[in-house]
């Protein structure tokens, strides 16, 4: 199996990247209109398969997840009224999220020598919040804390939610929601969090990319829950910018990778702003580029949708051996920004926080100030 965003955290509460705190505490009232499940997209004919390119990063296959309940007549989308407002270009400004891993260490070892080129070059860069654990009773405290702070400065929070059932194939970082009933729950209290300003969703890293590993029916069903995520989170805050899924340049070709995107809703401006690629991984952002570009072309939809590239450790391109854990001679990428110069390119972003480990320079999901220093210098 190909692994697109190595280990970002590990089962139970969120540790990778930046791991939102409760700070609101108690269970949540706000909730957003109900939506219920939405039948399966129309599944689009196949593709031939392409000649996949190398992939930079594997792993040994693991088992598949055991099926998600099924449904019974799922009732589709109560249809809109109205016309909705169009999503509204992003600041350029960028949240730091004050409550972090590298944050903690950077305050607790001001005498450590390589303290100021890890605060210098990654701790004082606006890196993705990340909500990894299921706790439906605290999740929209949780995201209400970090898109308000963002709103406060005036800056645009980056959000993660990671917790679809059956992520990461049974892999490091395993967990999720118990089934697609409780998380299409869990995305309505997550939605009801994101309150009204500008906010950029990450939809669940691996995803769709990672999907091969479920049978046909669960691929198709968690497209679906995708697809209504998507809808769910732009209904609620209807200037949240949410992207996809596509892995990266080292694994589905653009074709196959479109295919199932389109199948998850993330063809659609009533669920999607585009795609998101990289995460966790190491590809140029030149080849990211290129990649996007050619799902995006291969996706249709408006012309709007554009792409995110997660630079936070591409900064020497992946390396040749196709090592995915903590491999060396890598380094720190493009800085955080939401203007890339680039036509349908909306951001670079750093959604793995550079110094958490994948598992092997430290404990998967916790910040190793060894290897942050050897990314940052």
């Amino acid at each position: 199996m190909v692994a697109a965003a190595s280990v970002v955290v590990v089962v139970g509460i969120a540790t990778g990247m930046l791991s939102a705190l409760d700070e609101g505490g108690g269970t949540d009232q706000a909730r957003p209109p109900e939506v219920t499940r939405s039948p399966r997209l129309q599944s689009l004919p196949v593709v031939p398969p392409s000649p996949s390119p190398s992939p930079s990063a594997t792993r040994s296959a693991s088992p598949s997840p055991t099926p998600a309940e099924k449904k019974a007549s799922p009732r589709p989308t109560p249809k809109k009224t109205g016309k909705q407002p169009r999503t509204v270009a992003a600041s350029t400004r960028l949240y730091r999220h004050p409550e972090s891993q590298i944050l903690e260490w950077v305050r607790a070892h001001r005498d450590d020598p390589r303290r100021p080129v890890i605060e210098s070059r990654i701790a004082d860069h606006p890196a993705a919040v990340w909500f990894a654990d299921f706790s439906p009773g605290t999740i929209t405290s949780r995201v209400r804390a970090v898109t308000s702070g963002g709103a406060r400065q005036g800056r645009v929070p980056v959000v993660v939610p990671y917790a679809i059932p059956g992520r990461d194939c049974g892999g490091h970082s395993q967990g999720g929601a118990p089934d697609l009933d409780a998380y299409d729950d869990w995305v309505d209290r997550f939605a009801a969090g994101l309150g009204s300003g500008e906010v950029v969703v990450i939809l669940e890293p691996d995803s769709v990319a990672q999907a091969e590993c479920l049978s046909a029916g669960e691929r198709a069903d968690r497209f679906a829950s995708l697809a209504r995520a998507g809808r769910v989170m732009k209904d609620a805050n209807p200037r949240a910018r949410v992207y996809f899924d596509a892995g990266h340049s080292g694994w589905h070709a653009p074709a196959k990778q479109a295919g199932w995107l389109k199948r998850a809703g993330a063809a659609s401006a009533d669920s999607s702003d585009g795609i998101f690629s990289n995460v966790s991984n190491f590809h140029t952002t030149s080849d990211e580029v290129a990649y996007d570009r050619a799902v995006l072309d291969a996706l249709g939809g408006p012309a709007s949708l554009g792409a995110v590239i997660d630079t936070s450790r591409n900064g020497n391109g992946a390396p040749p051996d196709g090592e995915w854990c903590d491999p060396a001679g890598r380094k720190v990428g493009r800085a955080p920004t939401l203007s890339t110069g680039l036509g349908r390119i909306d951001a670079y972003l750093w959604v793995k926080l550079p110094g958490e480990s994948d598992g092997c320079k430290g404990s998967p999901g916790t910040f190793t100030p060894s290897y942050a220093y050897d990314l940052a210098r």
